[in-house]
């Protein structure tokens, strides 16, 4: 199968496989591991930050981040198209008692200026949450794996500043934001408080990510961690395969990014499908169906009978991932696939 679902199907490269393997471990919870100690200091200065923590998903990355940024009643500032908002089961609120704001996102993940500067309540009044950090998301997913661009980095951490509000980052797919912006994932990171990013989906780790900020702001959230139940011991064994997503796979991403843009190419082409080509900036492919003989759910179905997987993606939408295991090949064979349903 050519499993273009999302860039979580990829498997361990045989590295990751044999570092694993052997991987020196220790107790974490008692800060002992030796491998996930390294990882930790790695990630720490690749995102430019004083410290990092390792966590088993994004999701719990972003939940004791935010955990560990706000109190009971504060709000998290949000784009009404996050990750963090759709896809987390509001878990800042159900854990943490925190409320989300939500604000429009723009067709590129932006989330407008003077729309954050509104949902800034006043925390002299009585009636309001007080406002406890404000959120963005790069690449964007729900926009089609969109970059925000440095210049906007610096102008929202300059509202944030202006109001002493910290400044979080989803960065599940932060390294395809930087290999598409020509930069080192520091230069995106230094506009935010603090960031989380994802090793298992374009990285190809197995499992695994990293939440990085202050020392301080890392204390709290290993207090987090443990309340969800984060602490896992001998989890150099996880750690391992975690190094080397950072020091082998990130250059490998310009090749996804090619193929994305390829697939984008062609199904531009088609009559039957409606795709933003200004969306496809990293590895994600979004589209819609302009032909009402067609749905999403005919569409996979279709291309499931030929060997390859899609997936459909909310409100109609049908999306493509390119990630580590696909090959040149398998583009063209998907291209070909695609063109010969529509054209039968």
């Amino acid at each position: 199968m050519i499993d273009l679902r999302s860039d979580t199907v990829t498997h361990p490269t045989p590295a990751m496989r044999q570092a694993m393997a052997q991987a020196e471990v220790g107790d974490d919870v008692y800060g002992e591991d030796p491998t996930v100690n390294r990882l930790q200091e790695l990630a720490a200065e690749q995102l430019g930050k004083e410290s990092a923590l390792l966590v088993a998903s994004g999701t719990m990355g972003n939940l004791v981040a935010l955990l560990a940024h706000g109190q009971r009643g504060d709000e998290v500032i949000v784009g009404d198209e996050a990750h963090i908002f759709h896809y987390e089961q509001g878990g800042a609120s159900a854990l943490g008692g925190l409320v989300y704001h939500t604000v429009p996102t723009q067709p590129h993940g932006e989330l407008p200026l003077d729309a954050l500067e509104h949902a800034i309540r006043d925390r002299a009044n009585p009636h309001y949450a007080w406002p406890g950090v404000l959120c963005l998301e790069n690449t964007h997913n729900r926009c089609g794996g969109t970059v925000l661009g440095l210049e906007y980095m610096r102008q929202v951490k300059a509202l944030a500043d202006r109001h002493s509000l910290p400044l979080h980052l989803d960065g599940a797919r932060l390294a395809n934001a930087a290999v598409a912006l020509g930069v080192p994932m520091r230069a995106i990171t230094q506009h935010v408080t603090s960031v989380q990013l994802d090793l298992s989906k374009g990285l190809a780790a197995p499992v695994g990510g990293v939440v990085a900020g202050t020392r301080d702001f890392i204390a709290r959230a290993h207090r987090a961690r443990k309340i969800v139940g984060g602490g896992m011991r001998q989890a150099g064994v996880i750690a391992a395969a975690g190094i080397l997503a950072l020091t082998e796979m990130q250059e490998r991403l310009t090749e996804d990014h090619a193929h994305a843009q390829l697939l984008a190419d062609a199904l531009a082409e088609l009559p039957q499908i409606l795709i933003d080509r200004r969306s496809v900036q990293t590895n994600l492919v979004v589209f819609r169906l302009r032909d009402s003989a067609w749905t999403p759910g005919r569409l996979i179905g279709v291309l499931h009978e030929q060997g390859i997987l899609i997936g459909g993606f909310g409100d109609e939408r049908v999306r493509m991932a390119t990630h580590y295991g696909i090959e040149r090949r398998d583009i063209d064979t998907t291209i070909a696939a695609v063109r010969k349903v529509f054209v039968a």
